[in-house]
């Protein structure tokens, strides 16, 4: 299993596996599946802007990953990992003002993580592991990550991730339709130097 997600598909179990978006076919793959898992969980109201990319997608350094079932090659999950860049700020420090030893250093914010309804729950875990992967080898120091209810907040907390506000306290995001989230971080060098 290799690091390195921008040269070759990463293998990360037995049945799927997970790639950076290339070509403009698979940035609409990974559009379908946030609008199906969207509107699962959100209803068909917001498939409709899920499925279309957003000038994030394709903004420099902006990484869009999916994860495909190797036996039928369909594409079953998605997340985007988008770095801060000198002198540019994730999208959530819009909403969430982050600490300044967070702030000052390389960080990353995971969004658009979509899952098809009834496939594996390993995909989710494929996915982050992708982005772990990819974050380690750029030097990427913390992640960012948001959950709309405690469900998933539960699986980030199993995953690593630590409350950023406190426990309970939920902050509308402008850049999710102001609806309300809970916040995580994630110190990367802590998880490697356990």
């Amino acid at each position: 299993m290799g690091t390195n997600l921008n040269s070759q598909r990463s293998t990360l179990s037995l049945d799927v596996e997970v790639q950076v978006v290339t070509t403009e076919a698979e940035m609409a793959e990974a559009g379908q599946v946030r609008a199906l898992a969207y509107a699962h969980h959100l209803g068909p109201s917001v498939s409709s802007f899920a499925m279309a990319a957003d000038p994030l997608d394709r903004f420099p350094g902006t990484v869009v990953l999916l994860c495909r079932e190797k036996a039928s090659g369909k594409a079953v999950g998605t997340a985007r990992i988008q770095p801060a860049s000198a002198g540019a700020s994730l999208m959530i420090e819009r909403s969430v003002i982050l600490p300044r030893q967070l702030a000052l250093q390389a960080r990353a914010e995971v969004t658009r993580l979509a899952v098809l309804p009834g496939v594996s729950p390993l995909v989710k875990l494929c996915l982050m592991k992708a982005v772990y992967l990819y974050c380690e080898a750029h030097d990427i120091r913390w992640l960012v990550i948001a959950a709309r209810n405690e469900a998933l907040s539960r699986d980030y907390r199993r995953m690593g991730f630590k409350d950023f506000l406190a426990p309970g306290q939920m902050v509308p995001l402008a850049h999710a339709g102001l609806l309300p989230h809970f916040v995580f971080t994630m110190d990367m060098q802590a998880i490697c130097d356990e």
